[in-house]
Parts: structure tokens; C-alpha cells; sequence
């Protein structure tokens, strides 16, 4: 069973310098029929304006990954990291007891697009810790990459839940398979281009919930490019 969530109909919230996409319920956006996707809290999609963005601010508690898609964002934190997370790069800061953090467009002149997404951890409390890894070079053409997983895989950010997050790149014409083990769900999220998932169409910016099915057929007419998040809880 797929369950489209169309682009169109994600919360909305703008500023003057940021414009966000939420998938699930977020911040002032709340919507009692999305609240997440099992393990899967939020997935927003975020553009900041050049110079601008979020002030110090604290979490705990969360498993957050931010996957940079254009331009540059500049990250601090109270683990004394400072770094920059340039397109095609994955952050990952796993929140623990408590962290606080800023990000803001590294840039002057050149917006900054970026996933923010949250996955809720297996255990509370614990060390805040941070990762930092290149997905842009990764093989992912016509096969799926795991960019974090909960078990230790080669090359991926090793996170707090029973969770994998892989990206693929489909060529125009080309066929994917991916077979989900039993009891476990997915969420697919189109980041750009159209894909068809078992007979569902699906385009840029939508998401589907897949729960009770062995595998999943993927296939784009004209390219596309999306993340697959692979979940036991």
C-alpha cells in the first residue's frame, strides 16, 4: 500500500529570508494526519536567503540529518564545531541530552536549499555527537546508496535507530528494485524529476508512505533523483 503526500499539499511558512516545505507537522504547521511516518519525524525542505539564517537554538533528542542540494550552509554548535556544508554533502548531529546550533547561507549572493529531516532516536539522553560526510561523488546511478543507517555500512553515517536513508539517481528509461524485509515500512521522497513507484506516479517534491509491500518497482521515463528511507520503527 503507497500513500501519496503531494508536494502541493505540504505546510507552507515564509519569511523574508527563508521559504519551507513541511512534509509532517512542524513548528506553527500542524496537521493531526501528518505527523511523522514511524521512526520519521520531519522532512522540510528549506531555502535561505543569501547572509540569513537560524540563530542559536537548542534540541535533544533527535537524530537530525541535513542534506545540503544547492549553495552552502554554515553550521556552528556547542560541541565546538564549526564547519560548512556545501551541496552534495550530508550533516548529521545526533541532539542527545541537549545541543545547541546555528546555521546560516555560508553565501552572500547565492541562495541555499537544503532537506532538514528528523528520525526520533531508539534511546533518550546520551552524548550529543556530530558527522559529516560527501554524497555528490557516491555511485548512485540506477542503485540505491545508504547515506546513514543504524548498523555500521561502508562510507555511512552511523545513526541512533533501526533506520537506513539511500539516494538514488534514475536514468531516463532505467528500473530500480528494492525489497523491504517484513514488518519494515519505507518513505520515498522525490528530489527532483518524476519516478513511478509499483504503478504510483510521483514527481518532484512528493512523498509516499509504503507499508505491507515486499518490494518496490521504481522507474522514471525522464530521470529523477530521491531519497529512500527504509524503517523498522
Amino acid at each position: 500500500m503507497l500513500q501519496v503526500r503531494n508536494s502541493e499539499s505540504r505546510g507552507k511558512f515564509a519569511l523574508d529570508w527563508l521559504t519551507s516545505a513541511h512534509t509532517f507537522s512542524f513548528g506553527s504547521y500542524f496537521d493531526p494526519e501528518h505527523m511523522g511516518f514511524r521512526s520519521l519525524r520531519v522532512i522540510n525542505q528549506d531555502r535561505v536567503q543569501p547572509g540569513a539564517g537560524f540563530p542559536p537554538h537548542g534540541h535533544r533528542d533527535m537524530e537530525i540529518l541535513s542534506l545540503v542540494t544547492s549553495g552552502a550552509l554554515e553550521h556552528r554548535d556547542s560541541m565546538q564545531h564549526g564547519s560548512i556544508i556545501r551541496a552534495g554533502e550530508l550533516q548529521y548531529m545526533s541532539a542527545g541530552r541537549g545541543v545547541v546550533h546555528s546555521e546560516y547561507n555560508a553565501s552572500d549572493d547565492e541562495l541555499v536549499e537544503f532537506l532538514q529531516i528528523w528520525i526520533s532516536p531508539r534511546q533518550r539522553g546520551g552524548p550529543p555527537k556530530y558527522d559529516q560526510r560527501a554524497w555528490a561523488d557516491l555511485e548512485r546511478t540506477n542503485r540505491f546508496r545508504t547515506l546513514a543507517s543504524g548498523e555500521n555500512e561502508d562510507g555511512a553515517v552511523l545513526i541512533q535507530q533501526d533506520a537506513r536513508l539511500s539516494i538514488a539517481k534514475l536514468t531516463s528509461g532505467a528500473r530500480v528494485d528494492y525489497e523491504l524485509l517484513p514488518g519494515r515500512g519505507a518513505w520515498l521522497q522525490v528530489l527532483s524529476g518524476n519516478v513511478t513507484c509499483n504503478e504510483t506516479a510521483l514527481a518532484s517534491g512528493d512523498g509516499a508512505a509504503v507499508e505491507h509491500e515486499p518490494k518496490l518497482v521504481l522507474s522514471s521515463n525522464s530521470g529523477a533523483e530521491l531519497l529512500l528511507f527504509d524503517l523498522g520503527a
